[in-house]
């Protein structure tokens, strides 16, 4: 079945890219076990959505699976729109076409994606004859503006050597290269500058800041790091324990957190005023799949929690205008913390008033 477009301005207000009601469980030799619940988001065209959590969150897995990436051991149910088609639907054949064609993709390690016995030149031209039938001198000339286009000197040697003669920020570089060889509407970074030392961190970010502005694609944007987030994206989710607790425009999620565990990620960020203060990180760690408590999964590790969180899983709920929270109490916490503004966070004001390059000096 071919994939196409839609026509122009018929899904102006349909979105892009959508989940709906989307689970993953992986089988082993015990049975099953969930790690997804239920995830329902959107993407609209030229969109940035931040997808943030601590590891283990299911952040990665989420996406992953939704591009058929973990093997036969993953079983997912719900919907995965791509221009209003299903792609959980779609044939292997189909999918190959959308990984690297509608939908580019950035890994955290390109060392471990990129092939180590091929040429650079060798890879960005495969993906250019795979999703846009490039060959011979064509596809070199398309190779090699792509290697400009992300900043790559001295193209025409590079596109002759191999990972290894490459360093770690040129390597990035070149899986961004291949990600955009499909024109692809979508790019999913998943913790895109894990590897990378800070300025190098910067460089990626102000690249992919640009390519998103130059393109108009839309863009999902995994991290652990609110700072990165708060830069790049338009909107957030964040994810706890395989589910979106929260999500909202950027700056009312950074300006207004309404669920305590995205209130424990910003008190865990330094603050720019005062004088240097011992951090508050989130204490407990993030419950294994097999061993999820009852009810509200951070209820064991939220200082607000009483009894009734221990009975039941909290849905997503109006926590403001186009603002979500999954909460069992947001109703008075809301209340309580509505009083507390008055006397405003120094790191909530950070996050929701410094510009691109301070906010990632505020998260690193």
């Amino acid at each position: 079945m071919p994939l196409v477009h839609p026509p122009a301005g018929s899904a102006a207000a349909a979105p892009l890219l959508s989940l709906e009601d989307f689970t993953v469980s992986f089988l082993h030799d015990g049975g099953r076990t969930h790690v997804v619940h239920g995830i329902d988001l959107t993407l609209q065209r030229g969109e940035a959505l931040g997808i943030v959590g601590e590891s283990g969150c299911g952040k990665s897995v989420t996406w992953l699976a939704a591009l058929r990436l973990l093997g036969k051991r993953a079983v997912t149910s719900g919907r995965v729109l791509l221009n209003g088609r299903d792609m959980c639907a779609f044939s292997e054949r189909d999918m190959a076409d959308v990984r690297g064609g509608r939908i580019g993709v950035i890994f955290q390690d390109p060392t471990s994606c990129l092939n180590p016995v091929l040429s650079i030149g060798a890879q960005i031209g495969e993906a250019l004859r795979l999703h846009r039938g490039l060959t011979g001198k064509a596809a070199q000339r398309e190779a090699l503006r792509l290697l400009d286009r992300v900043g790559i000197a001295d193209a025409p040697r590079r596109l002759r050597q191999y990972a290894h003669e490459l360093s770690g920020g040129m390597n990035q570089r070149v899986m961004i290269a291949i990600a955009l060889a499909g024109e692809p509407d979508v790019l999913v970074a998943d913790e895109p500058t894990t590897a990378l030392d800070a300025t190098i961190q910067a460089q990626i970010l102000d690249l992919i800041r640009d390519i998103r502005r130059d393109t108009g694609m839309g863009l999902v944007l995994i991290s652990h790091d609110l700072g990165v987030i708060a830069d790049l994206c338009d909107r957030v989710a964040v994810m706890y324990a395989g589910r979106v607790v929260e999500t909202a425009a950027t700056d009312d999620l950074l300006g207004s957190p309404r669920h305590p565990y995205t209130r424990g990620l910003m008190a865990a960020l330094p603050s720019l005023e005062g004088p240097r203060a011992r951090l508050t990180p989130v204490g407990g760690t993030v419950p294994s799949p097999d061993a999820m408590p009852p009810g509200c999964a951070f209820a064991p590790r939220c200082g607000h929690a009483q009894t009734e969180c221990n009975g039941q899983v909290p849905s997503l709920r109006p926590a403001g205008q186009r603002h979500l929270s999954a909460c069992l109490r947001l109703d008075a916490l809301s209340r309580e913390w509505e009083r507390e503004a008055r006397r405003p966070d120094p790191v909530l004001q950070d996050l929701g008033q410094l510009g691109g390059h301070e906010r990632r000096e505020l998260s690193a």
